[in-house]
């Protein structure tokens, strides 16, 4: 279709239309609003550029609003439009706004702006409510453009053009979501004018529901539409008017005859060249004035294929082509890995490196035109050998080495973490985690193995257990270390299971043990366990400490033969005092109380303890705490 603004600028300011993908030229203000005095204010200032999610740049972005489902980007063909503001409240305001000056020979000029419109609806006062306002201004003489300046706000009923989103705000507020609509700006007669555009959208004043707006201008500038151009061997014409408006009415040029309705107009065959065509705009009620814009017919179109610069695929797919022009028809071929066939810039994912040929051709049939260009795949093979194993244990003489196929670039990585200097087809795996190589070829393109688990242990050192008694004939449970993944009692003499961390020990003699924990992977730890045999249980304290730190009688302990659960063990000065309390048998008295260690003197201790016969044993004695 021939579309307005997107085939020829027309002496439009630099960058109005976002089409750097930048915001040059524009002025970006944030702050907040309040509705002091019954009176909505936004309260702004400049901030030196874009805030990010404040002004939000979308460059050939092909996603929708979650609350409206129209295109985040502006479909009149743009390749870049504005978010202003977002879904988060908070009171926020924020604006931009551009500034120029008309031509001193341009009489007749006029700007279309495009934009789009979310908001949350409370149900606060008019004031209160989230927003989003247009203000255009000749500011040479100070006065409002009232046609294309007007303020959205929710209050009561639905607005002109706006709809409800099936999505409700956390609280259930209502949202009400207007889809791109178009506002003609009619600047005849103000050549040498400065004018300003300033869009600002707030949140309640409540701070708790938002309000914000998309925003896009037009390329072309002028009440002339010169760029409605066509091929000299086009059979029909498709005219189509600026996006966004209620209503269209096109006739010819001294409005004698309605040509048709509609945003399209279909001319079969065309008519001469020169030709001039009117169209009537409608904007939606209370918002813009009705507009009339020329379009002068004209057969110098000419259309160039651009199938974009040869590209590498990796493993995301990339994008081939150039942006959209309205009124151009694309066919890609061959189809394979590609996206669509019919679009100006699919997405390729070849496996293969594949030449893509592109025609493209005008809507009314002519211009055709050809051009290629060639995506290459990587071919890098990712696979990873192993040799040695993935599991062993320290001083077994095993090891673990990564092989990879050569790369123009090789980094090897633990647990998602380079290793510094690991860039050799090979590494040697020294710790335990997950090894993974990123694999790069000479066009750049990257690519990574899959991960790899090592698990590299070292035998915990072997030691041997307190001596365990136990009463002749009876039962006793005796206990491993809980390392490893199994445990073997040698001999299994008097054992009920010699092949387990918890036997049971019945026996007549006494009996030392060694058991071997051994993990999955195969280290090795050698403990002992002494168990003596006695004819009855009894508890037994030493009748003399000496807590200096020289490693032998440290501490004041009870020594349990037979008894399988101490119940108390009790230290008391002279004078009757409790000095210090115990129910854990490897614990004992430090020779300290309140923190202050105690002279030289006897105590007296009394400890009670469950025997494995079931019978309570009680014991009483002193013991001298030497110095």
């Amino acid at each position: 279709m021939v579309s307005y603004g997107r085939l020829h600028a027309q002496g439009c300011p630099p960058n109005i239309d976002f089409e750097t993908g930048t915001f040059a030229g524009w002025t970006s203000y944030t702050g907040n609003v309040t509705a002091g005095g019954g009176t909505h204010s936004f309260i702004l200032s400049q901030s030196g550029g874009p805030v990010p999610d404040r002004q939000t740049m979308y460059t050939n972005a092909s996603g929708v609003d979650p609350y409206g489902g129209f295109p985040i980007r502006c479909p009149n063909g743009s390749g870049n439009s504005i978010k202003l503001g977002n879904d988060m409240g908070g009171g926020e305001g924020e604006g931009i706004s551009y500034e120029f000056t008309i031509p001193t020979n341009r009489n007749e000029y006029s700007i279309i702006y495009h934009y789009a419109v979310v908001f949350q609806d409370p149900n606060h006062l008019q004031h209160q409510q989230p927003r989003m306002e247009a203000v255009v201004t000749n500011v040479t003489d100070n006065t409002t453009i009232d046609c294309s300046s007007f303020s959205f706000f929710p209050y009561g009923s639905i607005l002109p053009g706006f709809f409800e989103s099936s999505v409700r705000g956390d609280d259930g507020t209502p949202i009400w979501c207007k889809n791109w609509s178009a506002v003609s700006i009619n600047l005849d007669g103000l050549a040498g004018k400065t004018i300003s555009l300033f869009f600002k959208t707030g949140d309640c004043t409540f701070r708790r529901h938002f309000g914000y707006a998309y925003i896009d201008v037009n390329t072309e500038c002028s009440s002339e539409y010169v760029g409605a151009a066509y091929c000299k061997d086009d059979t029909a014409i498709n005219l189509t008017a600026p996006y966004g408006y209620q209503d269209y009415t096109w006739y010819n040029n001294n409005f004698t005859q309605t040509l048709g309705k509609g945003q399209a107009l279909h001319l079969d065959p065309p008519p001469p060249a020169g030709t001039l065509v009117a169209v009537e705009l409608t904007p939606y009620s209370g918002y813009g004035c009705l507009d009339t814009l020329y379009l002068r017919l004209v057969d110098t179109l000419t259309i160039r294929a651009n199938a974009g610069p040869d590209v590498a695929y990796c493993s995301t797919p990339v994008m081939i082509g150039s942006p959209t022009k309205p009124g151009v028809v694309y066919s890609w071929s061959p189809a394979l890995g590609l996206s669509g066939t019919n679009v100006s810039n699919p997405m390729a994912a070849p496996q293969n490196t594949t030449n893509y040929i592109l025609t493209t051709r005008h809507d009314g049939g002519g211009c055709v035109d050809v051009d290629n260009m060639v995506v290459h795949a990587a071919a890098i093979d990712n696979s990873m050998e192993l040799t040695g194993k993935a599991a062993w244990c320290i001083g077994s003489g095993d090891s673990t080495i990564l092989t990879v196929q050569p790369a123009f670039a090789i980094q090897w990585y633990r647990n998602n973490a380079p290793i510094a200097g690991a860039n050799n087809t090979s590494y040697r795996a020294l710790q335990s985690g997950t090894y993974h190589a990123l694999l790069t070829d000479s066009r750049g393109c990257s690519v990574s193995t899959s991960n790899r688990p090592v698990i590299i242990e070292r035998a915990p050192a072997g030691i041997s257990y307190p001596v365990r008694y136990a009463i002749v004939g009876l039962p006793i449970d005796l206990k491993a270390r809980p390392i490893g993944d199994t445990a073997i009692w040698r001999p299994a003499n008097s054992l009920s299971n010699a092949q387990t961390f918890t036997p049971v020990f019945t026996g007549t003699s006494n009996q030392l043990y060694t058991i071997r924990l051994a993990s999955a992977i195969g280290c090795v730890t050698i403990d002992t366990q002494l168990v003596k045999t006695i004819e009855r249980a009894d508890i037994y304290v030493p009748t003399a400490f000496s807590p200096n730190n020289d490693g032998r009688n440290d501490q004041l302990k009870p020594l349990l033969a037979g008894i399988i659960e101490l119940r108390f063990f009790r230290v008391y000065n002279r004078w009757g005092q409790l000095l210090y309390q115990t129910q854990a048998e490897e614990k004992g008295w430090d020779g300290r109380f309140n923190g202050t260690m105690q002279a030289t003197q006897t105590v007296v201790w009394v400890a009670e303890g469950l025997g494995v016969d079931g019978k309570v044993y009680v014991r009483k004695g002193s013991s001298v705490l030497v110095r």
